[in-house]
């Protein structure tokens, strides 16, 4: 059956946005993951022309800027959340692509670095790590990465309120389960007593981004990372925060000037 474009945009086929999102990736998205990602952009593309989610309104941007950079972020996360590994009906080829994922992988040169900090932080548990996302806005990379791993509790903190009720609707409208989304600014959060204690901590695109890092850090488990897209000249500001020990910074692909930058609490 041949791919139908979302009754929105009446443009970008999952067969497109797989394509699309093949540099950053490399093993490719299900096509249930797939259909999330259609189903999220035709959300995106409504309530954008009545709130200001995003200035990108080009589709194919917007897969590969939005969507593109999250998941980059999360296979480095999450590099065990291989989209065919949870599907029953095919344990042997699950295994098979990620014995290949694995090989790919090693041929990278971060790939040491990451295995190294996956065993360090998050050693073999039961729990789902707990992964906090501040200011969210239009739910880049948080709900990506729920994508991806849809065993990670996912707490999205965005302080305008449309915003918020936009991200709880793109949750409900993917299913995405165990999605908090809290409507205050992350300073109020971190001054409450229950602070909560994240196992990653997420921040992309933020306002105010020196201030608010050292800020984030405050969310930060021991032995927790935390996980930044930005561009290359905000490096400079990662030495202010001594708490944390930062990996060398990964190139994202398709950009001359942007990095994921994954630093460990010590």
């Amino acid at each position: 059956m041949t791919d139908l474009p979302s009754p929105f945009s009446m443009k970008t086929t999952t067969a497109q946005i797989a394509a699309l999102l093949e540099p950053f990736i490399e093993t490719p998205l299900s096509p249930s993951q797939l259909d999330q990602i259609s189903t999220y952009i035709d959300l995106l593309l409504r309530w954008n022309a009545r709130i200001n989610l995003t200035a990108i309104r080009n589709e194919e941007e917007i897969v590969t800027r939005h969507f593109g950079e999250s998941f980059f972020m999360a296979r480095h996360l999450f590099p065990d959340s291989l989209p065919m590994t949870s599907n029953p009906c095919h344990p042997e080829r699950s295994r098979d692509m990620r014995k290949a994922h694995v090989s790919a992988e090693s041929k990278d040169p971060y790939i040491s670095t990451k295995a190294a900090l996956a065993k360090e932080v998050l050693p073999a548990t039961s729990n789902p790590p707990q992964v906090l996302d501040i200011g969210s806005g239009a739910g880049f990379p948080a709900l990506p990465l729920k994508i991806w791993a849809p065993h990670i509790h996912l707490t999205l903190i965005e302080s305008n309120h449309k915003k918020a009720t936009f991200l709880r609707e793109v949750a409900r409208a993917l299913t995405l389960t165990n999605v908090n989304v809290i409507a205050e600014r992350a300073e109020v959060r971190a001054a409450r007593p229950d602070l909560p204690q994240a196992d990653v901590v997420t921040l992309r695109a933020v306002e105010r981004f020196e201030a608010v890092l050292p800020l984030a850090a405050t969310f930060l488990a021991p032995g927790a990372r935390l996980a930044l897209l930005i561009g290359a000249a905000q490096l400079r500001h990662l030495a202010t925060v001594a708490t944390l020990k930062w990996q060398p910074p990964i190139p994202i692909p398709q950009s001359h000037t942007r990095v994921l930058s994954i630093g460990v609490h010590q």
